[in-house]
């Protein structure tokens, strides 16, 4: 597996970001001030940034200033989203719920939902693509196997 790095944008010039490679160590209070300092902050709402992404998972560093809201939509992936600072209300048509610092809320693919900042927030959102039973069979073996010996590794050293 090779290294994939974004490219410069008007918004990020400096550019060439890792966001996938075999190892990828991603440092979230250097980004969070990124954030902070960008235009858009100062701007908008909100600000965002990703700091992985492959074609199975995604991972966002999501800012909202206080009162900021996501409108009602849903998405094809299984998501999560974990609170770093602040405080977010998710809604959903079935319920709401109030998540903090160092809580976690998921949510299934295709559940219809909003976010709502209660006081300035950042929160990692993760999208996770659910493999295709009928396509992906011999992936999901192949990588069964490696989590396996991956486990197994890890009851060895402890």
């Amino acid at each position: 597996m090779e290294n994939k790095s974004n490219e410069a944008t008007a918004l990020r010039p400096q550019g060439d970001r890792l966001i996938d490679g075999p190892l990828v160590k991603i440092d979230i209070p250097t980004f969070m001030q990124i954030l902070r300092v960008e235009k858009n902050w100062d701007e908008k709402d909100r600000n965002a940034i990703t700091v992985f992404k492959t074609a199975d998972m995604r991972i966002v560093l999501m800012a909202l200033h206080e009162g900021a809201e996501i409108s009602r939509h849903s998405t094809d992936s299984m998501i999560n989203i974990q609170v770093l600072t602040g405080r977010i209300v998710i809604h959903t048509d079935a319920q709401s719920e109030d998540l903090e610092q160092g809580q976690i809320l998921t949510l299934h693919k295709n559940i219809f939902h909003s976010v709502l900042a209660v006081e300035e927030s950042f929160f990692l959102l993760t999208l996770t693509r659910l493999m295709d039973t009928h396509t992906d069979n011999k992936r999901k073996n192949d990588e069964t196997i490696r989590t396996e010996k991956h486990s197994a590794l890890y009851l060895d050293i402890y």
